[in-house]
């Protein structure tokens, strides 16, 4: 699978610093972050409905059984395993029928996936969340992690909240907080996002 990391660099993190000198900081401190991205949107798919309540941890252990199980993460393969071949990657029934219901989708022209690239971010949502099993937090995961769109914040994302949390020093964050925050990241709240995922993921003390 082709190897690529979310690009961002200087103009983004300048932004964000004037924008909010407590972020500014912990960018300095943290320094440049490595996500990396799924070029193609139907793998990247898969991988988000797989991703879907579990940690990052875990999922990188779903993730690789799943490719070495498929070979290609595609449609054709998807199928060709079925519930049982998906389960047996340490899937839930529940989320293997999501990842069929996707392929027979993307298969039969309901979905046609690469038009998402023309889509805005609104637009790809309601497409995408038309699927079964498909939420917005899945949708947002493939805006960020796939089509690489500059200004996504996942409300619905454990990690983001307790960032932000833990950044500001908030013992619990409400959707108008958040949203507050988020304007002010905007146009580049992507890249914020990747540090609130960090500052979330370091040991208190550290």
């Amino acid at each position: 699978m082709e190897h690529k990391i979310f690009a961002y660099g200087q103009t983004e993190t300048d932004y964000l610093t004037a924008r909010d000198p407590v972020l500014g900081e912990a960018i300095r401190r943290i320094g440049p972050i490595e996500r990396g991205v799924i070029p193609n949107l139907f793998t990247a798919l898969v991988n988000s409905i797989a991703g879907q309540q579990i940690s990052g941890k875990a999922l990188a252990t779903v993730w690789t059984r799943l490719c070495d199980r498929l070979g290609e993460v595609t449609p054709e393969t998807v199928l060709a395993a079925g519930e049982d071949g998906l389960r047996g990657c340490g899937l839930s029934g529940r989320k293997a029928g999501y990842m069929l219901a996707a392929a027979r989708a993307v298969q039969d022209g309901t979905l046609p996936i690469h038009s998402l690239v023309d889509k805005s971010d609104v637009e790809v949502i309601k497409t995408l969340t038309a699927l079964p099993g498909v939420g917005r937090w899945t949708a947002e995961m493939l805006l960020i992690f796939s089509l690489e769109r500059p200004d996504v914040l996942a409300f619905d994302d454990f990690g983001i909240r307790k960032g932000m949390c833990r950044l500001y020093g908030l013992d619990e964050l409400t959707r108008a907080q958040f949203e507050q925050y988020r304007a002010r990241y905007s146009p580049y709240a992507t890249v914020a996002g990747l540090y609130l995922w960090e500052i979330a993921a370091q040991k208190k003390d550290g």
